[in-house]
């Protein structure tokens, strides 16, 4: 007990290549799709080809006449027990939603609705019979542009008699957190600047690497089921509520599951097909999805239409900001779907002290795929559409980009700071990452070469885009959501358990698709308790192993996850303590805990936990009415989000000629609060900037005039490869967050939310002086071409104006008092 070990290198802060790679990327790991049980029988889901019709009537004998064919169910078959799938999110009390079953009965919304199911001894067999069955369906008008959506003409759920289902709003006059937003527009038409634009957010599609597959097997005593699912105890508790399964007979596995971003942040019709085809046969069911179906049924994001009103004083003092937003739900609302462009509302403001600012939110109903939550959940449509109209005022001013933003934003000593929106920004430095971001970027350099490319006439234009951006994360404080009407907390549980062998188990609620928890959670853990990187096993993903989460999306996993890790590591060696001070025979009042080994003050008398953990496992010679564990459990609730910030900066030459972009130079540098692992932060940056580029550039879901997704493959979806992108150089500045121990923020989500507009104000900024003051995403060379033949917007603002909305109509409300 007096033997004196090295202590343990420190951990956070240290680049670590991933535990879980080695298993991951050489294919050893378990996911879903390769599970196969005793008896096993597969799904095939028969989809509607249109967007919108009565079904008729649905013949299912060649198909169950087929080779290995089981039975095929309509949802006529099941309409009893299927039930519907669950909104969490009813954004106001009169929010109109239309029911959704898994299989639909009488009536398809969108092509791509599951209308019948086949079960086969095999996958291939359920397919070929899948074509065989015979569906009559009468044809209905479909309700697909977003803004001909809101008059109401025809309506995508005719029973409900309105595409409009929920009218939201945020004032911060009506609010108390800053002044009347009409007063100070109509103020600045007399003696200021109003600058009015509109924005539009594409529909895009998450394309995650792994497509969605779920295994039910219902024959032991809980029913099991393997599922590609970033919210595995999310997903128990809501087969339970609406299935009437008792949760304690529920047990739901997501294995090793290969992407999400968001996409897998639902329940879906097919988990719920299984289940109840698994229960009523008795035998586990298998189904995974095709490519092509994923693109078609699984959720889409964004799809708005924004209008934004901004006013300023002549000198560029900005004095109010307002938004009006439509959003587009597709034929259902999902599980947050309806909340999702809701948290945005709350970051238009962004860096900037506005003096007030009104928010409104219309959402529609349409005939197409159902929308939620992807990358960055309406951070980033907030976050372009502020950082867009911040490059017009600058225009407007005749003055640098740059200049208008830091004459408006936060400045470093204001923090904390409690914004127009009400939150309260904890910590940040502006100026310090833009200081760096320029420096990076060789912002005056590459502004001379500008300079010289306008007055030479050259047909290749520079442009250089800005993105001085912050987002809320750490979803969430379970007060604060409560205050939206969101269905769940926000807290998250953890559970440190030292074995016998003196080795170190963490279960953490918290389920990761690919961002690295093993690792990092291994490198807090081992600097906690001062044990070595890999006696740490983080486990996760499992409802009957972590029984309590939230699990992962909204950048939560380190902010609020860890801390819950952090919380029970240190419980541990409080519970350890006094067993110490037992066996060293000293006062716990004397004892220092250090590099892992408790220590008498002033002395070298000492012992190691894992020493301890063997000697607590022995139960030996422990003090009198003390139990023989170390294990301990935590459960975090944060008091409020974090709020991460950078400078992101773009270098765009634009053809002016043929319209095609080229992308020059990318920096960033973002302010995380402290870092645990540099290696997977960059990877975490180096991947969401490739899809926030990707919304400005390629991506783009499309849809014929009947309600056909003519984007339904790889083919006309372009999902951008490394070969398409450029080396990025990012770099970070350290603002510690104040809400949780580690001092850290998020940075899943933050380099989607800062590229899109950097890219896009690069390329606007390229043509500006050609009489272009928008191109509509994706800024494809076709519409940078006609935006610069045309002298003006590349579409930006297509189809009919922003139609206005009376909050007394159907389905609106307003958030007045909803915040303390």
């Amino acid at each position: 007990m007096t033997a004196v070990q090295d202590a343990p290198t420190q951990e956070i802060g240290r680049d670590r290549r991933r535990k879980e790679d080695q298993r991951l990327i050489t294919g050893r790991t378990r996911w879903t799709d390769n599970i196969t049980l005793p008896g096993m029988l597969h799904l095939a889901m028969v989809r509607s080809p249109f967007a919108h019709a009565r079904i008729v009537s649905i013949d299912t004998e060649a198909a169950k006449a087929a080779t290995n064919v089981v039975t095929v169910v309509t949802g006529a078959d099941v309409a009893d027990e299927q039930g519907a799938l669950p909104n969490a999110w009813p954004i106001t009390a009169d929010q109109v939603a239309p029911s959704h079953p898994p299989i639909a009965v009488d009536r398809v919304a969108f092509a791509g609705e599951i209308v019948a199911v086949v079960v086969a001894r095999s996958a291939a067999d359920a397919r070929d019979a899948a074509e065989l069955v015979d569906v009559e369906y009468d044809e209905l008008p479909a309700v697909l542009d977003l803004k001909s959506a809101a008059d109401d003409e025809t309506l995508a759920h005719p029973d409900l008699g309105t595409n409009k289902s929920a009218y939201w709003v945020f004032d911060s006059g009506e609010a108390g957190t800053g002044g009347n937003a009409d007063k100070a527009i109509e103020q600045a038409r007399a003696d200021g600047i109003v600058i009015e634009r509109e924005y539009r957010q594409q529909r895009l599609i998450p394309a995650f690497m792994e497509p969605r597959s779920v295994v039910v097997d219902p024959t032991g005593e809980q029913i099991t089921m393997w599922s590609a699912t970033q919210i595995p105890h999310v997903l128990r508790f809501l087969l339970a509520a609406v299935l009437g399964i008792p949760e304690s007979k529920l047990r739901v596995v997501a294995p090793d599951v290969g992407g999400g971003f968001g996409g897998k942040l639902q329940t879906t019709p097919e988990e719920f097909i299984a289940m109840v085809l698994a229960r009523r046969l008795g035998k586990p069911v298998k189904y995974t999805e095709t490519r092509s179906e994923s693109l078609v049924s699984a959720h889409h994001g964004r799809d708005q239409w924004q209008k934004l009103t901004l006013s300023a004083e002549k000198d560029g003092t900005v004095t109010a900001l307002k938004v009006e937003l439509l959003a587009d739900m597709g034929a259902y609302l999902s599980l947050l779907g309806g909340g999702i462009p809701i948290l945005g509302a709350f970051m238009y403001n962004a860096i900037y002290k506005f003096p007030a600012y009104h928010f409104a939110c219309q959402t529609v109903l349409t005939n197409k795929t159902w929308t939620d939550a992807y990358r960055g959940a309406g951070r980033p449509e907030a976050t372009f559409a502020i950082e867009r109209i911040m490059d017009e005022l600058a225009a407007e001013l005749g003055v640098d980009p740059l200049e208008v933003r830091e004459k408006n934003w936060i400045r470093h000593e204001e923090f904390p700071f409690t914004t127009v929106a009400g939150l309260e920004y904890d910590s940040g430095n502006y100026e310090a990452a833009t200081e760096r971001a320029k420096e990076m970027f060789g912002y005056d350099e590459l502004r001379a070469e500008q300079r010289r490319r306008r007055e030479s006439g050259d047909p290749v234009q520079l442009g250089i885009g800005i993105s001085t951006f912050t987002e809320m994360c750490g979803w969430a404080p379970s007060k604060l959501v409560g205050q939206l009407s969101y269905g769940a907390g926000g807290w998250d549980h953890a559970t440190v358990r030292m074995t016998g062998t003196g080795k170190v188990e963490v279960l953490t609620g918290v389920s990761p698709h690919g961002q690295g928890h093993e690792t990092a959670f291994s490198q807090i853990v081992a600097d906690r308790l001062g044990v070595p990187f890999d006696d740490v096993e983080v486990l996760h993903g499992d409802t009957q192993v972590s029984a309590r989460g939230y699990d992962t999306y909204g950048s939560r996993s380190l902010v609020v996850g860890g801390e819950a890790v952090v919380r029970a590591a240190d419980k541990v060696v409080e519970k350890a303590k006094p067993i110490a001070a037992h066996l060293l025979e000293a006062s716990p009042d004397d004892l220092e805990f250090s590099g892992g080994r408790f220590t008498v003050r002033g002395t070298d008398q000492g012992i190691g936990i894992a020493e301890l953990a063997t000697a607590v496992f022995a139960a030996h010679n422990l003090p009198a009415g003390v139990e023989a564990t170390l294990d301990s459990d935590a459960t975090f609730d944060p008091d409020a989000l974090s709020f991460p910030h950078g400078t992101h900066l773009c270098a765009m030459e634009v053809d002016t000629e043929t319209g095609s972009l080229t992308m020059r130079k990318y920096v960033c540098c973002d302010d995380i609060g402290n870092i645990i692992n540099p290696l997977i932060v960059a990877g975490q940056v180096h991947g969401g900037l490739v899809q926030g580029i990707a919304q400005a550039l390629w991506e783009e879901a499309v849809y014929d005039e009947s309600g056909t997704l003519v984007s339904g493959s790889f083919v006309d979806y372009l999902l951008p490869t490394a070969a398409d992108t450029i080396s990025f150089e990012i770099d970070h500045t350290t603002s510690p967050s104040t809400t949780n121990t580690l001092g850290t923020k998020g940075v899943g989500e933050a380099g989607t939310i800062a590229s899109t507009p950097a890219v896009v104000n690069a390329i606007v900024d390229a043509v500006r002086h050609l009489g272009v003051n928008d191109i509509q995403m994706p800024c494809t060379p076709e519409r940078v071409w006609k935006a610069i033949r045309s002298g003006g917007k590349g579409g930006a603002t297509e189809g009919a104006a922003m139609p206005h909305f009376d909050p007394s109509e159907p389905g609106s409300d307003s958030t007045e008092g909803a915040r303390e």
